[in-house]
């Protein structure tokens, strides 16, 4: 773990299009990530919703989608806002993305987040700490749905 980054790799049972479905599906999305989103995801737009996730359950999800790239690589971006702020000028905007490899006859998934140099320093230490043990629960989620 770096200043900047997070990044975690998984090796997923199953072929890239398989992991593509869920990754850029909503609603597919939704189920492992564990949150209600509103819409689909769509390069240039905003999605929005609210985290089901078991001690986050109803805080608002923003993202904005930038890059999908079917079967290859898929990238948005979502603000840092702490439980109960709004998404300002100010807002720290982080870049989640998720690459996909075949590999072994399945899927070499790589999940990088940055922009973590952006936040106060304080804010920045328990912010990598949180999201990089986040990014393994979520890595092992994705892992679980595809595969299960």
């Amino acid at each position: 773990m770096e200043d900047d980054s997070i990044t975690r790799q998984i090796h997923i049972d199953a072929e890239p299009q398989r992991v593509w479905e869920a990754l850029s599906d909503a609603s597919a999305f939704g189920e492992w990530f564990r949150v209600q989103l509103d819409g689909p995801f769509v390069v240039g737009e905003t999605t929005t919703g609210k985290m089901t996730y078991p001690g986050h359950e109803g805080v608002p999800w923003t993202s904005v989608t930038e890059v999908m790239e079917p079967f290859r690589r898929f990238v948005f971006r979502w603000p840092d806002c702490p439980p109960g702020e709004d998404v300002g000028p100010d807002t720290v905007w982080l870049t989640v993305e998720f690459t996909l490899q075949a590999q072994d006859g399945g899927t070499l998934v790589t999940v990088t987040e940055t922009g973590f140099a952006a936040l106060p320093e304080e804010r920045r230490v328990s912010m990598l700490r949180d999201n990089a043990g986040g990014w393994e629960i979520q890595a092992g989620n994705l892992k679980h749905h595809v595969e299960g």
